[in-house]
C-alpha cells in the first residue's frame, strides 16, 4: 500500500504528517525571519554604496539562509543535531542554551508550534488535495511574513510577489477560483488599499500603511478572487482595533505607535481562504 492510499484510507494520518512537517517547516521560518531582514538590509546597502560611487565594502563572511550554522546569539556556540529538533530540543534544554545557559527565546518553539497547528488544520479542512499543498505553502510563507512585519516592519517584495504571482497561474486551472476573478481579485485587493492610503494622507499629511500591505492584500485576491477582499479588509480591520484598544488599555502603546498591520491582513485572508464561503452563506441566512 503507497503513502498516498493510506493518506486517502487514514485522514488522520495526513493531519498528523503535516502537523509533524510544520514543526520542520517551522524551524526553518525561524531562521527566515531572522537572518532574511538582514540580508536585504546587506543588499540595500550594496545598492546604496554603487548609486553613490562609493567602493564597495570589504567582503565579510557568507550569511544567507544556510550558512552560518544555527547557533547561540549570545555565546555563539554552534547547535548540534539534538539541539536543533523543532520543539523538542526547547523542552529538553529547558528553554536554555546548553553553553551559556541564556535563555532561549520562546518565539523559537512558538513558531514552530504554531506552525505545526496551522498545517493541521490545512490538512483537516482540505483533504488529501492539491488546494491543501498549495495552501501549505501560502501558510508558511503568511507565518513568516508576520514574524518580519512584527519584528521590522517590512513585509518583503522577494516573498509576497512570488506567492502573488502563484496565485495567479494556480487560478489558470482553477485551482482555488477562475482565473478572471483571480486578476480582478487583485486589482481590487491592492487598489482598495492604495486608495485608502491616499485618502487618509490627503486628510491627515500622514501615511497610514505601507506600499507592502496593498500586495498582501493582493496575493489572497490572486489566491482567492474578488469575494474575499471585502471580507478580508473587514475581519483584519476588526483584528487590528481589538489589537490596539488591548495595547492600549495594558499601557503597552500609544495612539501614535506604528502597529504593524501585515499581521491582521495574514490572519484575515488565511481565514477568507478556508473559511470565506461559510461565512458568506452565514452571514446571508441571517440578514434575510
Amino acid at each position: 500500500m503507497s503513502t498516498i492510499d493510506v493518506f486517502t484510507l487514514s485522514p488522520g494520518a495526513f493531519i498528523a504528517c503535516a502537523l509533524v512537517l510544520g514543526l520542520l517547516v517551522g524551524s526553518f521560518i525561524n531562521v527566515l525571519a531572522w537572518r532574511l531582514p538582514k540580508m536585504l538590509e546587506q543588499d540595500w546597502q550594496t545598492q546604496a554604496r554603487e548609486l553613490l560611487g562609493l567602493p564597495a565594502p570589504a567582503k565579510g563572511p557568507v550569511y544567507n539562509l544556510m550558512l552560518p550554522r544555527s547557533h547561540c546569539p549570545h555565546c555563539q556556540h554552534p547547535l548540534r543535531a539534538w539541539e536543533n529538533i523543532p520543539l523538542l530540543s526547547y523542552l529538553v534544554l529547558r528553554g536554555k542554551c546548553s553553553q551559556c545557559k541564556t535563555a532561549i527565546s520562546l518565539r523559537y518553539p512558538l513558531t514552530e508550534l504554531t506552525c505545526a497547528v496551522l498545517s493541521g488544520v490545512v490538512a483537516w479542512h482540505f483533504g488529501l488535495t492539491p488546494q491543501a499543498g498549495w495552501m501549505l505553502l501560502l501558510t508558511w510563507g503568511m507565518l513568516g511574513i508576520c514574524l518580519i512585519d512584527l519584528k521590522h516592519q517590512i513585509v518583503p517584495d522577494v516573498l509576497v510577489l512570488p506567492l502573488m504571482w502563484l496565485g495567479l497561474l494556480l487560478n489558470t486551472f482553477e485551482t482555488f477560483t477562475g482565473l478572471t476573478q483571480a486578476v480582478w481579485g487583485a486589482a481590487l485587493g491592492y487598489l482598495s488599499l492604495w486608495s485608502i492610503f491616499w485618502l487618509f494622507k490627503l486628510l491627515t499629511g500622514k501615511d497610514g500603511m505601507g506600499y507592502g500591505d496593498f500586495k498582501l492584500l493582493a496575493l489572497f485576491g490572486a489566491w482567492g478572487g474578488m469575494a474575499i477582499v471585502p471580507l478580508t479588509i473587514v475581519l483584519s480591520s476588526l483584528l487590528g482595533a481589538l489589537v490596539g484598544l488591548a495595547l492600549l488599555a495594558m499601557r503597552r502603546a500609544q495612539a501614535s505607535t506604528p502597529i504593524p498591520f501585515a499581521p491582521y491582513l495574514a490572519i484575515a485572508g488565511w481565514i477568507a481562504l478556508l473559511w470565506g464561503g461559510q461565512m458568506a452563506d452565514f452571514y446571508w441566512q441571517i440578514s434575510v
